[in-house]
């Protein structure tokens, strides 16, 4: 049986709403050796990736109040993903930054 602090770090701390992508996100995470659903799950596990302290505040704080969320990821070939999920929670995307 899974104790309370391994259970807590697979549940996502917030849900992610529909999940979309980009075709160019896909197309960098392919290229990469990298899964949309990896990254996903660092994501929703509150692995913010490459942002400022700033930022990682506003998301921890957005968890709790609500308000957008955002990761950002360097990916082996040089480009990076975002992923954002809308203050709403109706909504996730993966996208590159260039696509929004």
């Amino acid at each position: 049986m899974l104790e309370h602090a391994e259970l807590a770090r697979k549940l996502p701390k917030f849900d992610p709403g529909q999940v979309v992508a980009t075709p160019g996100a896909l197309v960098a995470l392919t290229f990469n050796g990298f899964s949309p659903i990896e990254m996903l799950h660092r994501h929703l596990n509150g692995d913010w990736g490459d942002v400022s302290p700033e930022d990682k505040a506003l998301n921890d704080r957005a968890i709790e109040e609500g308000g957008r969320i955002l990761s950002a990821y360097q990916l082996a070939g040089g480009e990076r993903l975002w992923i954002v999920t809308k203050a709403d929670r109706s909504a996730t995307t993966l996208l590159l930054p260039e696509e929004s």
